[in-house]
Protein backbone atom coordinates (compact mmCIF):
# COMPACT_ATOMS: atom_id res chain seq x y z
CA UNK A 1 0.00 0.00 0.00
CA UNK A 2 1.34 3.48 -0.88
CA UNK A 3 0.44 7.00 0.09
CA UNK A 4 -2.72 8.14 -1.74
CA UNK A 5 -4.67 11.28 -2.51
CA UNK A 6 -7.14 10.16 0.16
CA UNK A 7 -4.46 10.27 2.81
CA UNK A 8 -3.51 13.82 1.83
CA UNK A 9 -7.16 14.83 1.82
CA UNK A 10 -7.65 13.46 5.36
CA UNK A 11 -4.42 15.09 6.55
CA UNK A 12 -5.47 18.47 5.12
CA UNK A 13 -8.91 18.20 6.75
CA UNK A 14 -7.39 17.49 10.15
CA UNK A 15 -4.94 20.39 9.82
CA UNK A 16 -7.72 22.72 8.74
CA UNK A 17 -10.25 21.67 11.41
CA UNK A 18 -7.72 21.25 14.22
CA UNK A 19 -9.32 18.01 15.38
CA UNK A 20 -10.25 14.56 14.16
CA UNK A 21 -13.92 15.25 14.91
CA UNK A 22 -13.86 18.43 12.89
CA UNK A 23 -12.11 16.65 10.00
CA UNK A 24 -14.80 13.96 10.00
CA UNK A 25 -17.46 16.64 9.69
CA UNK A 26 -15.62 18.32 6.81
CA UNK A 27 -15.34 15.04 4.92
CA UNK A 28 -18.80 13.75 5.87
CA UNK A 29 -17.43 10.61 7.45
CA UNK A 30 -16.88 9.18 10.95
CA UNK A 31 -14.23 9.98 13.52
CA UNK A 32 -12.92 6.36 13.63
CA UNK A 33 -12.47 6.42 9.84
CA UNK A 34 -10.36 9.58 10.05
CA UNK A 35 -8.29 8.13 12.86
CA UNK A 36 -7.60 4.93 10.87
CA UNK A 37 -6.59 6.91 7.75
CA UNK A 38 -4.21 9.07 9.76
CA UNK A 39 -2.66 6.02 11.41
CA UNK A 40 -2.16 4.34 8.00
CA UNK A 41 -0.58 7.54 6.61
CA UNK A 42 1.85 7.80 9.53
CA UNK A 43 2.71 4.11 9.17
CA UNK A 44 3.50 4.58 5.48
CA UNK A 45 5.61 7.65 6.17
CA UNK A 46 7.45 6.12 9.11
CA UNK A 47 6.99 9.12 11.38
CA UNK A 48 4.22 10.73 13.45
CA UNK A 49 2.35 13.73 12.13
CA UNK A 50 0.40 14.57 15.30
CA UNK A 51 0.70 14.47 19.02
CA UNK A 52 -2.60 13.18 20.37
CA UNK A 53 -4.31 14.01 23.62
CA UNK A 54 -7.46 15.44 25.27
CA UNK A 55 -9.57 14.90 22.18
CA UNK A 56 -7.39 17.08 20.01
CA UNK A 57 -4.34 16.60 17.84
CA UNK A 58 -1.26 18.81 17.74
CA UNK A 59 0.72 18.87 14.48
CA UNK A 60 4.43 18.11 14.60
CA UNK A 61 7.06 20.22 12.84
CA UNK A 62 7.01 17.71 9.99
CA UNK A 63 3.23 18.02 9.71
CA UNK A 64 3.49 21.81 9.51
CA UNK A 65 6.12 21.58 6.76
CA UNK A 66 4.01 19.05 4.85
CA UNK A 67 0.89 21.21 5.22
CA UNK A 68 2.67 24.19 3.63
CA UNK A 69 3.37 22.06 0.57
CA UNK A 70 -0.17 20.68 0.48
CA UNK A 71 -1.61 24.21 0.61
CA UNK A 72 0.53 25.32 -2.35
CA UNK A 73 -0.70 22.40 -4.40
CA UNK A 74 -4.35 22.98 -3.53
CA UNK A 75 -4.05 26.68 -4.31
CA UNK A 76 -2.74 25.71 -7.73
CA UNK A 77 -5.67 23.38 -8.19
CA UNK A 78 -8.05 26.16 -7.20
CA UNK A 79 -6.52 28.35 -9.92
CA UNK A 80 -6.96 25.55 -12.46
CA UNK A 81 -10.60 25.14 -11.45
CA UNK A 82 -11.22 28.89 -11.64
CA UNK A 83 -9.62 29.03 -15.08
CA UNK A 84 -11.65 26.07 -16.31
CA UNK A 85 -14.84 27.75 -15.16
CA UNK A 86 -13.89 31.15 -16.62
CA UNK A 87 -13.39 29.62 -20.05
CA UNK A 88 -17.11 29.01 -20.09
CA UNK A 89 -17.83 32.69 -19.45
CA UNK A 90 -17.27 34.91 -22.48
CA UNK A 91 -16.76 38.04 -20.42
CA UNK A 92 -13.78 36.53 -18.59
CA UNK A 93 -11.82 36.00 -21.81
CA UNK A 94 -9.93 39.08 -23.03
CA UNK A 95 -10.88 40.23 -26.52
CA UNK A 96 -7.73 40.82 -28.57
CA UNK A 97 -8.23 43.52 -31.23
CA UNK A 98 -5.60 44.48 -33.81
CA UNK A 99 -6.22 47.79 -35.55
CA UNK A 100 -4.74 50.48 -37.73
CA UNK A 101 -3.42 53.37 -35.60
CA UNK A 102 -5.83 55.81 -37.27
CA UNK A 103 -8.80 53.68 -36.18
CA UNK A 104 -7.37 53.26 -32.68
CA UNK A 105 -7.45 57.03 -32.35
CA UNK A 106 -10.59 58.01 -34.18
CA UNK A 107 -13.05 55.14 -33.96
CA UNK A 108 -12.29 52.45 -31.40
CA UNK A 109 -12.35 54.53 -28.20
CA UNK A 110 -16.07 55.22 -28.70
CA UNK A 111 -16.80 51.70 -29.95
CA UNK A 112 -14.91 50.17 -27.02
CA UNK A 113 -16.78 52.34 -24.52
CA UNK A 114 -20.09 51.24 -26.03
CA UNK A 115 -19.08 47.56 -25.97
CA UNK A 116 -17.78 47.69 -22.39
CA UNK A 117 -20.96 49.43 -21.25
CA UNK A 118 -22.91 46.46 -22.61
CA UNK A 119 -20.45 43.92 -21.16
CA UNK A 120 -19.03 45.52 -17.99
CA UNK A 121 -17.15 42.39 -16.90
CA UNK A 122 -15.39 41.99 -20.25
CA UNK A 123 -11.69 42.64 -20.87
CA UNK A 124 -10.22 44.28 -23.96
CA UNK A 125 -6.78 44.64 -25.52
CA UNK A 126 -6.21 47.09 -28.42
CA UNK A 127 -3.00 46.76 -30.44
CA UNK A 128 -2.29 49.40 -33.12
CA UNK A 129 -0.29 48.22 -36.13
CA UNK A 130 0.24 49.44 -39.68
CA UNK A 131 -0.11 47.39 -42.84
CA UNK A 132 1.28 45.01 -43.97
CA UNK A 133 2.15 43.70 -40.49
CA UNK A 134 -1.50 43.97 -39.50
CA UNK A 135 -2.51 41.56 -42.25
CA UNK A 136 0.42 39.24 -41.49
CA UNK A 137 -0.51 39.02 -37.81
CA UNK A 138 -4.15 38.33 -38.61
CA UNK A 139 -3.12 35.59 -41.07
CA UNK A 140 -1.09 34.08 -38.21
CA UNK A 141 -4.32 33.91 -36.10
CA UNK A 142 -2.82 36.05 -33.33
CA UNK A 143 -5.89 38.22 -32.66
CA UNK A 144 -9.66 37.83 -32.33
CA UNK A 145 -10.49 40.80 -34.59
CA UNK A 146 -8.52 42.88 -37.07
CA UNK A 147 -9.69 46.29 -38.31
CA UNK A 148 -8.04 47.51 -41.48
CA UNK A 149 -8.48 49.46 -44.71
CA UNK A 150 -7.34 46.65 -46.95
CA UNK A 151 -9.82 45.35 -49.51
CA UNK A 152 -7.62 42.44 -50.55
CA UNK A 153 -7.87 38.88 -49.29
CA UNK A 154 -5.97 38.06 -46.12
CA UNK A 155 -5.15 34.32 -45.91
CA UNK A 156 -6.79 32.50 -43.02
CA UNK A 157 -9.38 35.21 -42.35
CA UNK A 158 -12.93 36.16 -43.17
CA UNK A 159 -13.56 39.80 -44.01
CA UNK A 160 -16.58 42.05 -43.64
CA UNK A 161 -16.81 45.62 -44.92
CA UNK A 162 -18.11 47.90 -42.17
CA UNK A 163 -18.12 51.23 -43.98
CA UNK A 164 -17.00 52.93 -47.19
CA UNK A 165 -16.40 56.64 -46.78
CA UNK A 166 -14.55 59.29 -48.80
CA UNK A 167 -11.33 61.09 -47.95
CA UNK A 168 -11.97 64.68 -46.88
CA UNK A 169 -10.24 68.07 -46.87
CA UNK A 170 -8.91 69.50 -43.60
CA UNK A 171 -8.07 73.20 -43.31
CA UNK A 172 -7.09 75.66 -40.58
CA UNK A 173 -10.21 77.40 -39.29
CA UNK A 174 -9.20 80.82 -40.61
CA UNK A 175 -8.22 79.68 -44.10
CA UNK A 176 -9.95 81.42 -47.02
CA UNK A 177 -11.04 78.08 -48.50
CA UNK A 178 -12.84 77.17 -45.27
CA UNK A 179 -15.76 79.29 -46.46
CA UNK A 180 -16.50 76.88 -49.32
CA UNK A 181 -18.90 73.98 -48.76
CA UNK A 182 -16.81 71.63 -50.95
CA UNK A 183 -13.30 71.82 -52.40
CA UNK A 184 -12.21 70.85 -55.90
CA UNK A 185 -8.70 69.99 -57.12
CA UNK A 186 -8.26 73.45 -58.68
CA UNK A 187 -8.81 75.06 -55.25
CA UNK A 188 -5.48 73.61 -54.13
CA UNK A 189 -3.45 75.49 -56.79
CA UNK A 190 -0.46 77.13 -55.11
CA UNK A 191 -1.61 76.15 -51.63
CA UNK A 192 0.75 74.74 -49.02
CA UNK A 193 -0.16 71.08 -48.68
CA UNK A 194 0.64 68.72 -45.81
CA UNK A 195 1.19 65.29 -47.36
CA UNK A 196 1.22 61.72 -46.22
CA UNK A 197 4.54 59.95 -46.79
CA UNK A 198 5.61 59.20 -50.34
CA UNK A 199 5.04 55.45 -49.96
CA UNK A 200 1.47 55.85 -48.66
CA UNK A 201 -1.15 54.53 -51.14
CA UNK A 202 -3.46 57.48 -50.45
CA UNK A 203 -0.62 59.90 -51.13
CA UNK A 204 -0.16 58.28 -54.54
CA UNK A 205 -3.88 58.63 -55.29
CA UNK A 206 -3.89 62.29 -54.27
CA UNK A 207 -0.81 63.06 -56.36
CA UNK A 208 -2.41 61.37 -59.38
CA UNK A 209 -5.59 63.44 -58.99
CA UNK A 210 -3.74 66.76 -58.80
CA UNK A 211 -1.36 65.82 -61.63
CA UNK A 212 -4.32 64.93 -63.85
CA UNK A 213 -5.91 68.29 -63.06
CA UNK A 214 -2.65 70.16 -63.71
CA UNK A 215 -2.67 71.55 -60.16
CA UNK A 216 0.61 72.53 -58.52
CA UNK A 217 0.67 72.42 -54.71
CA UNK A 218 3.43 73.56 -52.38
CA UNK A 219 4.58 70.36 -50.70
CA UNK A 220 6.51 71.55 -47.67
CA UNK A 221 5.70 68.96 -45.00
CA UNK A 222 4.92 65.25 -44.97
CA UNK A 223 4.43 62.52 -42.36
CA UNK A 224 3.40 58.86 -42.14
CA UNK A 225 0.61 59.54 -39.65
CA UNK A 226 -2.86 60.87 -40.48
CA UNK A 227 -3.10 62.22 -36.93
CA UNK A 228 0.19 64.07 -37.39
CA UNK A 229 -1.07 65.46 -40.72
CA UNK A 230 -4.03 67.05 -38.94
CA UNK A 231 -1.79 68.36 -36.17
CA UNK A 232 0.43 70.07 -38.73
CA UNK A 233 -2.60 71.62 -40.42
CA UNK A 234 -3.78 72.78 -37.01
CA UNK A 235 -0.50 74.69 -36.71
CA UNK A 236 -1.21 76.49 -39.98
CA UNK A 237 1.38 74.65 -42.06
CA UNK A 238 -1.02 73.98 -44.92
CA UNK A 239 -4.16 72.14 -45.93
CA UNK A 240 -4.58 68.44 -46.58
CA UNK A 241 -6.64 65.43 -47.61
CA UNK A 242 -7.02 62.69 -45.05
CA UNK A 243 -9.33 59.88 -43.97
CA UNK A 244 -12.65 61.15 -42.58
CA UNK A 245 -12.46 59.39 -39.21
CA UNK A 246 -9.17 61.02 -38.26
CA UNK A 247 -10.41 64.35 -39.63
CA UNK A 248 -13.65 64.22 -37.61
CA UNK A 249 -11.86 63.11 -34.46
CA UNK A 250 -9.27 65.90 -34.69
CA UNK A 251 -11.85 68.54 -35.60
CA UNK A 252 -14.40 67.41 -33.03
CA UNK A 253 -17.93 67.96 -34.31
CA UNK A 254 -16.62 69.92 -37.29
CA UNK A 255 -17.03 73.36 -35.72
CA UNK A 256 -14.09 75.76 -35.60
CA UNK A 257 -14.32 76.31 -31.84
CA UNK A 258 -11.57 74.72 -29.82
CA UNK A 259 -9.85 72.67 -32.54
CA UNK A 260 -8.75 75.22 -35.12
CA UNK A 261 -9.70 72.77 -37.87
CA UNK A 262 -12.44 72.67 -40.50
CA UNK A 263 -13.46 69.57 -42.45
CA UNK A 264 -14.89 69.85 -45.96
CA UNK A 265 -15.82 67.24 -48.57
CA UNK A 266 -13.63 66.76 -51.66
CA UNK A 267 -15.26 66.76 -55.10
CA UNK A 268 -13.27 63.70 -56.21
CA UNK A 269 -14.18 60.45 -54.51
CA UNK A 270 -11.23 58.68 -52.89
CA UNK A 271 -12.77 55.73 -51.02
CA UNK A 272 -11.72 54.93 -47.46
CA UNK A 273 -12.94 51.43 -46.62
CA UNK A 274 -13.03 49.91 -43.17
CA UNK A 275 -13.20 46.15 -42.86
CA UNK A 276 -13.21 43.65 -40.04
CA UNK A 277 -10.99 40.58 -40.27
CA UNK A 278 -11.88 37.46 -38.32
CA UNK A 279 -9.43 34.53 -38.01
CA UNK A 280 -10.69 31.25 -39.43
CA UNK A 281 -8.43 28.95 -37.39
CA UNK A 282 -8.64 30.59 -33.97
CA UNK A 283 -11.54 29.85 -31.59
CA UNK A 284 -14.12 32.58 -32.13
CA UNK A 285 -14.46 34.87 -29.12
CA UNK A 286 -18.08 34.87 -27.97
CA UNK A 287 -18.18 38.69 -27.80
CA UNK A 288 -16.37 39.41 -31.08
CA UNK A 289 -19.61 39.91 -33.00
CA UNK A 290 -20.87 42.30 -30.33
CA UNK A 291 -17.68 44.35 -30.64
CA UNK A 292 -18.03 44.59 -34.41
CA UNK A 293 -21.65 45.67 -33.94
CA UNK A 294 -20.42 48.44 -31.61
CA UNK A 295 -17.92 49.59 -34.25
CA UNK A 296 -20.61 49.56 -36.90
CA UNK A 297 -22.94 51.55 -34.65
CA UNK A 298 -20.35 54.25 -33.98
CA UNK A 299 -19.60 54.52 -37.70
CA UNK A 300 -23.30 54.99 -38.43
CA UNK A 301 -23.54 57.69 -35.75
CA UNK A 302 -20.52 59.51 -37.18
CA UNK A 303 -21.92 59.46 -40.69
CA UNK A 304 -25.29 60.69 -39.47
CA UNK A 305 -23.76 63.61 -37.56
CA UNK A 306 -21.64 64.70 -40.50
CA UNK A 307 -24.60 64.50 -42.88
CA UNK A 308 -26.57 67.07 -40.88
Amino acid sequence: MSLSHRHIEVFRAVMTAGSVTGAAQLLFTSQPTISRELARMEGLLGYALFERGAGRVKPTARALALFDEVQRVYQGLDQVIARAQSLGRAEDEQLQVLTLPALAHALLPMASARWLAQHPQAALSLTPQESPLLEEWMAAQRFDIGLSESTGTVPGTESETLAELDEVCVLPAGHSLAQRPMLEPRDFEGERFVSLAADDPYRRQFDAIFNAAGVQRRLQAETHSAIAVCALVQQGLGITLVNPLTAWACAGTGSEAGTGLVVRPFSVSVPFRIQALLPQHRPRHALAAAYIDAVRGVLADMQERQAR
